[in-house]
């Protein structure tokens, strides 16, 4: 017999997702509610969505609620937070929280002299500073020997100009990631970042889905010679959310199939 939700590794455990009511933060999500997690499904505006993920998770014995955070402006982690404590009064756990998964991003594609002010801002402040500010926010909550992931991605490392603004924007993430694991590891919590490369999900639909030609080229950049699934990146994330990574931090661990080696 399979082990059951609440008996999974993760039994007992309290995890924020942002973003996770589609596409990657949906599979880390479900991921975490399968290994035992109470898991608050956080999205921006599809409360469907978010709540078919609580449906979900639910369905397979575990314990999960939605939570609307809409982030990219100031005062959005500590509204993020005050619909935590709401959410997880249900489970009795006085607001705690176990794992943080800064997984909610926004990409804009366009090459440097495409880029206005506005624009700039707005990826800014929904990739960098929502995160800086719920870990902020969230560290009187967060239980010593907790969890924070940040998925941050491949253009990190990987000169794409075309997406300059996006990629930047993930390259300070991962100095947040390396900076909190230092700060952080006296009381046992570590802080990695994941960096998934192409990945088949709504936000690359419009170009990747019944393409076979972009397909192809996609998962040429691959060294495994596919493009990536959103559970790809969930194993991965759940890996570092558990027991298992207690001797891991202040990594970006690459999620990319090897892409661009």
């Amino acid at each position: 017999m399979g082990t059951t939700a609440v008996e999974g590794k993760l039994a007992g455990k309290t995890a924020l997702v942002t973003g996770g009511s589609r596409g990657i933060g949906r599979a880390i999500a479900e991921r975490l509610g399968r290994d035992g997690a109470t898991v608050a499904v956080g999205y921006a505006r599809d409360e469907t969505a978010a709540r078919e993920v609580v449906a979900r998770i639910t369905k397979d014995g575990g314990r999960a609620f939605a939570l609307h955070a809409e982030l990219g402006t100031h005062g959005d982690a500590a509204r993020l937070w005050a619909a935590f404590d709401e959410g997880t009064r249900a489970y009795g756990n006085g607001g705690a929280v176990d794992i943080i998964v800064n997984n909610a991003g926004v990409g804009y594609d366009s090459e440097l002299s495409g880029i206005d002010e506005e624009t700039f801002d707005k990826v800014y402040a929904v990739n960098v500073r929502a995160p800086f500010f719920i870990v902020k926010e969230g560290l009187a909550r967060l239980r010593d020997g907790g969890r924070i992931v940040n998925v941050s991605s491949g253009a990190s490392r990987i000169a794409l100009p075309r997406i300059i603004a996006y990629a930047s924007t993930k390259g300070a993430l991962d100095t947040f990631t390396l900076n909190l694991a230092k700060e952080l590891g006296p009381r046992g919590i570590t802080a990695n970042s994941v960096a998934p490369g192409i990945i088949h999900t709504d936000i690359n639909a419009s170009w990747l889905r019944g393409n076979p030609e972009a397909e192809a080229e996609a998962a040429a950049l691959s060294a495994l010679g596919r493009v990536g699934q959103p559970e790809d990146v969930a194993d991965v994330v759940a890996f570092l959310a558990s027991d298992d990574a207690r001797w891991v931090t202040g990594r970006v661990i690459d999620a990319t199939g090897g892409s661009g080696l």
